[in-house]
């Protein structure tokens, strides 16, 4: 039986696609600038200035809009954890450490585009926006599934493209061209920072199909988005679910069933007896997932349906 390559190894042996990915990322990518996405002829001072402090008859978002615009920027405020931890297992030399720097300056420009636009059209309280801040980035990221280079390009892959999923969904949600168009511009880097891990966790599937295989399974099974440790992300999440934002369903049909395809995971022939049962587990593990994201869209059904006739009682 082979011996598993080690970090190092891993690491020598997929610079030159991680060099190859970075150039195609740094090809397609899109200057954007933060400032030509926030309609500052809304804003005015706060108290301390002399203005009005914020109150919520102010905000013009819903309350699933605004817990999805909290949930997404303290996800983006992270960052230094996500860049930390990362680094960590890429190297800071070469093409590894060039596209950490590069991925950390573009996802940077996600949490300074939606703060501004919260702040100037008091969509939030700023206060506790802060305060959530401080909180979320003084306990730093969850990061138990950013064990190993493997496990980490497999995260990352699976977690981008959830958070393009919920970036366009956020903007449908806030019924406000303006948010919706910023976080359009923002999904765009998204994709692209999924399509750099997605290519890179293939190449480690042809590298070391058993490795790979355990890594993917690992993640994909015990997932949680990197917010899972923020105030209220319970709270949050669950109103994002409720209203469609993000869901099981999108998460199983719209994020891990694209990738898997895309890696053909079901369709490979290379693994070995590890990666066989590894890739048996992730069968059983989507199977039951189907299961629940039936249960909970039943569910989610039932109660919208008795909103809506609250309101109707309500109205009438």
């Amino acid at each position: 039986m082979p011996e598993d390559l080690t970090q190092l190894q891993l690491l020598t042996e997929l610079e030159p696609v991680a060099e190859k990915e970075l150039n195609r990322h740094l090809s397609l990518a899109r200057d954007w600038h933060p400032h030509d996405y926030v309609p500052w002829e809304e804003g005015r001072n706060f108290a301390a200035m002399g203005g009005e402090d914020w109150d919520p008859e102010q905000s013009q978002l819903s309350e699933v809009a605004k817990a999805a615009m909290t949930l997404n920027l303290l996800t983006e405020d992270n960052l230094p954890s996500y860049h930390r931890e990362i680094t960590e297992y890429f190297s800071p030399d070469g093409a590894w450490g060039t596209w950490v720097g590069r991925w950390t300056a573009e996802e940077n420009r996600h949490a300074i585009v939606m703060r501004d636009y919260l702040v100037v059209t008091r969509g939030v309280d700023p206060v506790a926006l802060e305060n959530d801040r401080m909180t979320n980035m003084t306990k730093g990221a969850h990061s138990d599934d950013l064990n190993g280079l493997l496990r980490g390009v497999a995260y990352v892959t699976v977690q981008e493209l959830g958070t393009r999923v919920s970036h366009r969904n956020t903007g449908k949600a806030c019924n406000d061209p303006i948010a919706d168009k910023m976080l359009q511009r923002i999904a765009a880097d998204e994709n692209l920072h999924m399509i750099f891990y997605r290519n890179l966790c293939a190449a480690a599937l042809d590298l070391a199909p058993d490795q790979a295989m355990e890594a993917i399974t690992s993640v994909v099974t015990n997932f949680d988005m990197p917010g899972i440790g923020m105030p209220n992300f319970r709270r949050m999440s669950l109103i994002m679910a409720k209203h469609g934002v993000y869901d099981i369903r999108q998460h199983l049909d719209d994020v891990v069933w694209p990738v898997m395809r895309k890696w053909g995971i079901f369709d490979r022939t290379d693994f070995g007896a590890r990666g066989e049962k590894a890739r048996e587990e992730l069968a059983a593990y989507l199977e039951q997932t189907d299961k629940d994201a039936a249960r909970f869209e039943e569910q989610r059904d039932r109660f919208l349906a008795r909103e809506a006739a609250k309101r109707e009682r309500v109205n009438a």
